[in-house]
């Protein structure tokens, strides 16, 4: 029952991240300026405020489970503790284009401890970074949306990776498997995070109007005009993000299921009481059983 209630909670979470992504495209009219300023000034505090209730919610929905729920949050945490270091260290020293070194340990954290790790590290870690470099705004929900999808996709992976290594290949080339199913989904992600991102403030964004959403636009106009949009102001960065998380899963990715995997295994035990040794009425039934 309890895991049937995390799983609607993260599909409702999902569906409520969708919708404010896409609600401004429903709108007959939107605010615009070049800044881009007025994308959702006016409801981006109620997203955090609505995400960080939910994950709170995920999280005393696991600490009710038995004690591996607890080590699992804290595990958590000190996930999360590590990759805002890692996010302040970014924003110290900039790395090129969108490259970022959180992502990998967000996919590894999806990947081996459930969908549903995966997404509370990766919007946690967001939101927790976010606090710590100053990077608050009305961009930060919808970060920590996409940095959520991000580790709940990772199990995706798994099945990909059972199909290609099989059962009777050594132990080395199977994790060798691995890391390169991982990183080429690390780098498809680089992709993909950017192009999500873009669609929180393109809607209230000006410019040429072969690459900017007008209202009334068909569905596929909107795609032509995003993909132009794209290609022209986001793919160089989004590159570079992809091709960085390709690179550090590629070189880090062996030792971190190797580090990971330590943790899931001992916190994977389950509690089974010792059978209370027979009293004497159960002793004496028995005998008049067998005899």
């Amino acid at each position: 029952m309890r895991r049937a209630t995390t799983v609607v909670t993260y599909a409702l979470t999902s569906l409520v991240g969708v919708i404010a992504f896409l609600y401004p495209f429903w709108l007959p009219q939107v605010a615009r300026d070049a800044s881009g300023d007025l994308a959702h000034a006016g409801d981006s505090a109620l997203m955090v405020t609505v995400l960080v209730g939910i994950c709170f919610a995920v999280l005393l929905l696991e600490v009710q489970r038995e004690a591996v729920g607890a080590k699992s949050i804290a595990l958590l945490g000190v996930l999360v503790a590590i990759n805002a270091t890692l996010r302040f260290v970014e924003v110290a020293v900039p790395g090129p284009g969108g490259f970022s070194p959180i992502f990998p340990l967000i996919i590894f954290g999806g990947y081996i401890f459930g969908g549903g790790f995966g997404f509370l590290l990766g919007a946690l870690t967001l939101l927790v970074s976010g606090l710590v470099t100053g990077a608050v705004g009305p961009w930060l929900p919808y970060q920590m949306f996409t940095a959520g999808w991000i580790g709940l996709s990772a199990p995706l992976c798994r099945p990909i990776v059972h199909a290609l290594r099989g059962s009777r290949t050594p132990h080395a080339s199977r994790t060798s498997v691995e890391v390169w199913v991982l990183a080429l989904f690390a780098g498809y992600w680089g992709l993909l995070f950017g192009a999500i991102m873009n669609l929180w403030f393109w809607p209230f964004a000006v410019g040429p109007a072969q690459m900017h959403w007008v209202p009334g636009a068909g569905v596929w106009e909107t795609v032509q005009r995003y993909l132009v949009f794209y290609v022209v102001t986001s793919l160089a960065w989004d590159l570079a993000r992809a091709v960085g998380n390709f690179v550090l899963v590629a070189f880090a990715g062996a030792a971190l299921l190797r580090v990971l995997r330590r943790f899931h295994v001992r916190f994977a035990f389950a509690y089974a009481p010792a059978p209370l040794a027979p009293g004497p009425i159960q002793v004496a039934e028995a005998e008049w059983r067998t005899s």
